[in-house]
């Protein structure tokens, strides 16, 4: 019954320096989790934001269900994040800092059947950062190439 859910944040690791992990709960409604179980959501503009001791998740994007009624959800709208206090408070503390944020790297089905999200805190990459992940990313491909002629 456990297929596999695959939602991922590629440009995450590009665009961010990547920090601490968590995994968090998704509050959802009906329809949405069942457009996630069929790999119909996107994080890949999505981010994070603590207000009032709570975190949300904004830009998430699950489509629409197919088979449901007049009684969908929202494409974009702000989703809870269910996480511990002590978590909430190191996000909060994380947060005050001038450019750090929290973006989403993955979404997954747990073996209870509830949406997950892990959420990492990042800080932004420089331009010359990004080249040089580039660069390095070139020159790992290029020794993978000749070590297979050999």
């Amino acid at each position: 019954m456990q297929q596999k859910i695959n939602i991922v944040n590629k440009k995450a690791k590009f665009e961010y320096h990547l920090m601490d992990q968590f995994t968090a709960g998704i509050q959802l409604s009906g329809t949405e989790i069942k457009s996630i179980r069929n790999n119909k959501a996107s994080i890949a503009e999505a981010y994070c934001v603590v207000s009032d001791g709570e975190v949300f998740i904004r830009n998430m994007q699950i489509q629409a269900y197919e088979n449901s009624s007049f009684y969908n959800h929202k494409l974009k709208r702000d989703r809870k994040l269910l996480l511990n206090r002590k978590e909430i408070d190191k996000l909060e503390k994380f947060m005050k800092d001038k450019g750090n944020t929290i973006v989403p790297l993955k979404m997954f089905i747990s073996d209870k059947g509830w949406a997950k999200l892990v959420i990492s805190t990042a800080k932004g990459k420089k331009l010359y950062d990004k080249r040089n992940d580039l660069k390095d990313k070139d020159d790992k491909r290029a020794m993978d190439r000749a070590m297979k002629r050999f």
